[in-house]
């Protein structure tokens, strides 16, 4: 313990301090320090951690500490502070121990070693093993991290090399296009893309934003009220109305989540808000926010929280682009649905929404993910601070870089700000690899197969800018202005000048010195303590500029989140160190429509802005001060640097030396001539940072990407007022009582009940000799869908008798309804296999309206001979890997690869098909989970499905776009039924795409008991997200049935209000 002594005299002395206090209070708080120290190694650390700034911020007082009655303003007591949880906490977290030693040495050299007790001998141990399990768990990570990449290295190699092969086809056509162009004069890879002109031929496009969290609205935004509305939402909205600006775009939408909660304004639960509209518009065109109804209705509810209800925003999204697209056509196009030209993912959550979309509805997507989970990810692990566990429960960590692998699958362009976003952030995930990208692009302009591999496309497209309100000053001669603000008269003077140039110039001794600027977040990323330091230690920079510091809006600092509060604490106590009054102001509010003018004061003093953050991903606050012809200095890892190279304005600074920033301030400071020839360069290439610039690249890719994606567009069946199968058997109409022949009975009653069935049969005859049967039948018109699918399997992966038993009973249940209540079977089954299963049951197949077998592969129709619906298996070939993948899944499935063995996973013949390769799984065999197989595919380039069935004795494997859940919004777009007036049967658990079936606008029905054997345990691994993250806690929309007999289902539909 002889290297802990300087620790035993800091607990010794805030033990002595804590003893002060009354007795009473004593005894709680040692019974307590006593408990906690009992439990802290068993104790998370971050539980401790919060534990502790929790009591600090209700009970710590130093003025007060020593006080018997510790009350706050209302007379309530507070809780006591304790010292002792206060230590940890900052020994934990790599306090500096060299400057406490030397606080508290002084301590030890006054105190009684005699005095030492055991239990503060048990507490140090107890503190060390604690910062000893914080190295462990960074340890451990740091392990995982590593594996990782390993893996991540060996996935690329397989796909290098299989790439780098090629048949002798591919050879003779390789030669052939080099023959064309020569080797020493390749064009560039991406010189087939045309430029976005007005001039082209009248396009009408319709193309739909999703920006999911937040608080979205086009006027006043709330910027900066939480963590959830920030720059993303600033962004989209002016996206939206840079795009409805452009020629040929017709329509724009923004789709956000719907908030009629008491905490927010009401114009958040508006369910439509215009954006803009041409002068001469008409019809539906222009730029739309469209509030999507998802989650609680009455809550506004933070990003983490909202994982389990997307699937809500996915069909309520996809029933407005549905009826938007019906509109549209109508319009501009012939009555002939006008589809999204593309769909624009914008964060995570908005990026899966839009990949389900994009799957459904078979259109483009694109993805901006804004900021990245896997590199928040890293970044935490490697503070050591919480572990992985910790961070999953806290941020959803593991869930959001499932939907951003999600989103990379289906995207066809990935649109970034800068090039350090690219390789550094995006280059951490499976589903993206900047070498194999390339290769795969290179082949596809070769004609040369790219063996059933796909990355979607990197653009860097920095962010537009609106700059019709930028009024830079063309001279800069005088300070006319500024002597307004010096002047005696300042009352007469605050008319004529901006109320944000008094709150600021107030704190200046004199406010005629150059400005130097600062904005951005109390956050200690943004590292505007060290840009104070750099300040306050170089004193030619004290004699010429002053320091302006735009740090949000506050009002107490202690009622602020932890990490704010600490970063404006340092800032006055630095300007209090550092004496810097007169020289720096901190004003406490601003609004967002002072930012112009604080911009433009600080032009006039012709001053500086920094953006001295320690990464900045992008950097919009450099632009807007280029706009107003403002010199910058900026850190140099991140989006700055693209920036500075575009617009040659400024200097890129170490953000962690200061005596660099101080420098690179001082020089612009001082050398006006430097400085007026940044402001001009500044002001010269800034429209390459507009919005119509950003929106002409962005349609220019989005063209380009178009051409790699199936020209095919989903077609909703054209419906009949009423289908003659249906309507004319159940209609009693007086008017079809008649006689053809007019033979009348006497009193007037017709001979009609033959020659009304003979008049409808010929009818319904007539109807179904007409060309397409589809049409004919209409399955569409159906007021409801019961969805069967129940995953019933014994343990040996043999369907059983409950399958069709449920069935039968949910018809029975449904018989009330009958003729308005379709029937569709979901199954892992093939289709052979599900007809033997009905072959000797009460139910005949031709009682439903659609079959969906293999996982959701292959789509048949009864009614049609059981015929496959050929659009669909279309519609999700795109990105299918076919035979290239065949070999793969059984090298990958197994765990441990040459280890196990070979026939652990085997061809399952019987149940191959064109969209569904499926393999059976040996009894006992060890096969890797979904997601782990899933990551492997994807870091091999692979884009698909899987899906463990019949107990986990087979494993399909699909196309991407192809799922069970999918195929329900393939019919509800086909048949024009509302995914809401559908319901889905199912047990309490089953195959591993379960939980896709609970989710939704649909009704769930949860047949308790009838699924004995699942395949779940299959799904994910223990450090995955888990599946409260993806299934609603107590959801309306699902209900419980024990067991599966007729009474208890009508019961659970009556409760749901279906009947």
């Amino acid at each position: 313990m002889a290297g802990n002594e300087w620790i035993n005299g800091y607990l010794e002395a805030i033990l002595d301090a804590g003893s002060k206090s009354s007795k009473s209070s004593s005894s709680s708080n040692n019974n307590n320090n006593n408990v906690w120290a009992k439990n802290i190694s068993g104790s998370s650390i971050r539980q401790t951690i919060e534990e502790t700034k929790l009591q600090m911020n209700q009970g710590f007082d130093t003025g007060n500490i020593g006080e018997d009655d510790h009350k706050d303003k209302e007379g309530n007591h507070q809780k006591l502070f304790s010292p002792i949880k206060y230590f940890v906490e900052e020994v934990v977290n790599s306090f500096d121990e060299t400057d406490l030693h030397r606080t508290w040495i002084k301590v030890i050299a006054t105190r009684n070693t005699r005095e030492r007790s055991n239990r503060l001998e048990n507490m140090c141990w107890r503190i060390w093993h604690l910062a000893r399990k914080k190295k462990q768990i960074a340890w451990d990570d740091a392990q995982s991290l590593a594996k990782r990449r390993i893996e991540i290295e060996k996935g690329r190699n397989d796909a290098a090399e299989d790439l780098s092969e090629l048949s002798e086809g591919e050879k003779e056509k390789s030669d052939a296009n080099q023959a064309e162009s020569p080797p020493d004069n390749i064009p560039r890879i991406n010189s087939d893309m045309q430029i976005w002109s007005d001039d082209d031929k009248p396009r009408h496009l319709y193309i739909v934003l999703i920006s999911l969290h937040g608080l979205v609205r086009g006027e006043n935004m709330e910027l900066g009220r939480d963590s959830d509305t920030g720059g993303q939402v600033k962004y989209v909205v002016e996206l939206a109305r840079a795009l409805a600006n452009m020629n040929g775009v017709y329509r724009v939408d923004l789709l956000t989540r719907q908030i009629t909660s008491s905490e927010v304004d009401c114009s958040y639960g508006e369910p439509i808000e215009m954006l803009s509209c041409p002068p001469d518009g008409t019809g539906s065109c222009g730029a739309y926010i469209i509030r999507i109804p998802c989650g609680p209705r009455n809550k506004y509810i933070q990003k983490e929280s909202l994982w389990p209800y997307i699937p809500e925003f996915v069909d309520g999204a996809l029933s407005h682009i549905v009826n938007m697209a019906r509109v549209l056509g109508e319009e501009v196009d012939g009555g002939k649905a006008t589809w999204p030209y593309v769909i624009h993912g914008h964060y995570a959550d908005a990026g899966e929404v839009a990949a389900h979309l994009s799957g459904a509805l078979n259109v483009p997507m694109v993805l901006t993910g804004h900021s990245l989970g896997r590199n928040k990810f890293e970044q935490l692990l490697k503070q050591g601070t919480l572990s992985r566990e910790d961070i999953n429960s806290m941020y959803k960590i593991m869930r959001r870089v499932e939907a951003e692998e999600m989103g990379l699958d289906a995207a066809e362009m990935v649109v970034t700000s800068t090039k350090q976003e690219i390789e550094e952030q995006w280059g951490l995930y499976d589903g993206f690899d900047i070498k194999l990208e390339r290769k795969l692009r290179v082949r596809r302009r070769r004609g040369v197969s790219c063996l059933g591999r796909y990355m979607p496309r990197m653009v860097v497209i920095p962010p537009g800018m609106d700059f019709s309100y930028v009024k830079p000053q063309d001279s800069l001669e005088g300070d006319g202005d500024l002597k307004l603000l010096t002047d005696s008269n300042k009352t007469q003077n605050k008319r004529h000048m901006p109320p944000i140039w008094f709150e600021i110039t107030k704190f200046f001794t004199n406010p005629h010195k150059p400005m130097i600027l600062a904005l951005s977040r109390p956050d200690p990323k943004k590292n505007v303590t060290t840009l104070l330091k750099a300040f306050g230690e170089c004193q030619p920079l004290k004699e010429l500029a002053n320091l302006t510091l735009i740090l949000g809006n506050r009002d107490d600092i202690e009622e602020m989140s932890n990490g704010s509060s600490v970063v404006l604490t340092t800032v006055l106590k630095l300007i209090d160190k550092y004496n810097l009054y007169g020289m720096v102001a901190y004003p406490k509010h601003h609004k967002q429509s002072d930012v112009p003018e604080i911009y433009q004061l600080a032009a006039k003093t012709k001053g500086v802005f920094i953006n001295p953050a320690l990464v900045e991903p992008f950097g919009l606050t450099l632009i807007e001060a280029a706009a107003y012809g403002l010199p910058v200095v900026a850190t140099k890892n991140g989006g700055p640097v693209d920036i500075i190279k575009v617009l040659n304005n400024g200097l890129l600074i170490d953000p962690h030396d200061q005596k660099a920033i101080a420098d690179a301030l001082l020089k612009l400071v001082a050398d006006k001539n430097l400085w007026l020839e940044c402001r001009k360069n500044g002001l010269k290439y800034i429209h390459r940072y507009s919005w119509p610039e950003h929106c002409r690249t962005y349609l220019s890719h989005v063209k380009h990407c178009r051409n790699r994606h199936p020209t095919t567009r989903l077609e909703i069946i054209p419906t009949p007022e009423e289908p003659m199968s249906d309507s004319l058997r159940d209609v009693e109409d007086i008017s079809l009582q008649f006689s053809v022949d007019t033979d009348f009975k006497p009193h007037g009653e017709l001979d009609a009940a033959n020659r009304q069935r003979k008049l409808i049969d010929a009818l319904t005859h007539l109807g179904s000799s007409n060309g397409n049967s589809s049409i004919s039948y209409c399955p569409g018109r159906r007021k409801e869908l019961f969805i069967i699918a129940t995953d019933c399997y014994s343990k040996d992966g043999l369907c059983t008798e409950t399958l069709p038993l449920v069935t039968k009973n949910v018809m029975q249940a449904a018989v009330s309804s009958s003729g308005k209540v379709g029937f569709v079977l979901l199954t892992g089954l093939t289709l052979n296999e599900t007809k033997e299963k009905f072959r000797h049951c009460h139910v005949g197949l031709e009682n439903f309206d659609a079959l969906v077998c293999n996982s959701g592969s292959e789509l048949y129709y009864p009614w049609r001979d059981s015929s496959a619906d050929m659009d669909y298996e279309a519609h999700i070939e795109y990105k299918w890997p076919g035979e290239n993948v065949r070999s793969v899944i059984m090298r990958l499935g197994r765990v441990g690869e040459g280890d196990g063995n070979g026939d652990d996973i085997a061809e399952y013949s019987d149940a191959f098909s064109s969209r569904c390769y499926s393999y059976s799984i040996k009894p006992g065999a060890k096969t890797r989970k979904i997601d782990e197989l899933h990551q492997r595919l994807r870091m091999r380039g692979f884009r698909c499905s899987l899906v463990y069935t019949h107990a986990a004795t087979r494993l399909n494997v699909v196309p991407l776009l192809a799922s069970r859940g999918q195929a329900l919004r393939y019919l509800s777009v086909r048949w024009g039924l509302d995914v809401s007036n559908m319901v889905v049967f199912v047990g309490e658990k089953g195959d591993t795409d379960y939980e896709s079936l609970l989710v939704g606008l649909h009704k769930t029905v949860i047949l308790r008991n009838s699924v004995e054997y699942s395949s779940e345990m299959l799904l994910r691994s223990e450090e995955s997200y888990k599946m409260d993250d993806v299934v609603p806690q107590d959801s309306p929309s699902i209900a419980f049935v024990e067991g599966h007999q007729v009474h208890n289902i009508s019961a659970a539909l009556k409760a749901l209000k279906i009947m």
